[in-house]
């Protein structure tokens, strides 16, 4: 089976041919620089954006795949979450071209996009295992009971992980996006402020208390050090994150521990997530960055395994800004 994978739900425009369940044949990316002038992601922006790339990234990914639109047994994209306006851009395209070709068509949650990013990784892997997605818009912890079934854990209660990071990168007059302008900046600086580690109590995160106290700081020191700031925040975002997943670890006995999102692809996190990993004797499985951030080869191989498994989509499915996975 070759699948053709479209992603759209933010600020990249993505297009990706897999055959069978894990073999990526192509994988296009194409972000969009408009957004860096205003410090995030404007959503008017991003859906016009899509418009004039879905086309050329789409040829490109067949191209790079050295097939053609003849040779496609499906196509998968993603439909939720996300922003509506990008959403309606690689949605209603997938459908036409679906139509026009008499393929199947499968709508991809995006989350669980992430989820087959380690399978992408990781062939061999095989539920059930924990895993936490941590993105610019999620921040879900989970067991994966099964392929397509999961059990949720714990989520954000306000911003996500990598949300905070590109907030903070504004903060500090880091250019957008922010997450690997503030790791960058952290490894010139010293751990040496106590910013609080959050905790939202149970399974769950919060980052905007965190957040707010480096603006406070910031208010109050501005003469302190932009790199000490940098490296004393990922401290305590990254120590977040390795404390749920250790807190997870411990109470469901869990022995593989998979972690993916733009997010993973911070070395400081990988670092701390492979000590973790050691001390609790556990198997960790991330994606390489290519696959931890927003890509179609993920949207893919998760439309294999879901069409697979139920079928495909009706032409009708809407798209759907926010819809919880479990």
């Amino acid at each position: 089976m070759l699948c053709l994978g479209i992603e759209t739900s933010c600020d990249e425009t993505a297009a990706s041919v897999v055959r069978g369940q894990t073999a990526v044949l192509s994988s296009i990316v194409s972000s969009q620089l408009v957004h860096a002038e205003y410090g995030g992601v404007v959503p008017e922006l991003a859906a016009r954006a899509h418009m004039q790339a879905i086309v050329p990234v789409v040829e490109a990914a067949l191209a790079e795949a050295r097939v053609t639109w003849s040779d496609l047994s499906l196509v998968a994209v993603t439909n939720t979450p996300g922003l509506m306006g990008a959403l309606l851009v690689g949605l209603p395209f997938a459908k036409a071209l679906c139509y026009s070709l008499g393929v199947p068509f499968v709508g991809v949650n995006h989350i669980e996009g992430h989820i087959f990013a380690l399978r992408l990784e990781q062939p061999e892997l095989k539920p059930p295992f924990l895993a936490a997605v941590l993105s610019g818009g999620h921040t879900e912890l989970l067991v994966v009971e099964d392929w397509c079934r999961y059990r949720p854990l714990g989520s954000t209660i306000d911003d996500a992980c990598g949300e905070a990071f590109d907030k903070v990168a504004k903060l500090l007059g880091l250019p957008y996006p922010g997450g690997a302008e503030v790791e960058k900046l952290g490894r010139e600086g010293r751990e040496s402020i106590e910013f609080p580690v959050p905790d939202a109590g149970g399974y769950d995160f919060s980052f905007s208390g965190l957040k707010t106290a480096v603006l406070y700081h910031r208010r109050d020191h501005p003469e302190a050090s932009r790199a000490d700031v940098a490296a004393s925040f990922q401290r305590a975002a990254v120590a977040a994150v390795t404390g749920r997943i250790e807190q997870a670890v411990r109470k469901t006995g869990f022995r593989v521990v998979g972690v993916s999102g733009g997010v993973a692809a911070n070395g400081f996190l990988r670092q701390r997530l492979a000590e973790l990993a050691r001390r609790h004797e556990f198997t960790l499985v991330i994606p390489r960055p290519a696959y931890c951030t927003d890509n179609a080869a993920m949207i893919a191989a998760t439309g294999v395994e879901r069409f697979t498994r139920f079928g495909p989509s009706e032409l009708d499915l809407p798209a759907a800004p926010r819809t919880p996975l479990g």
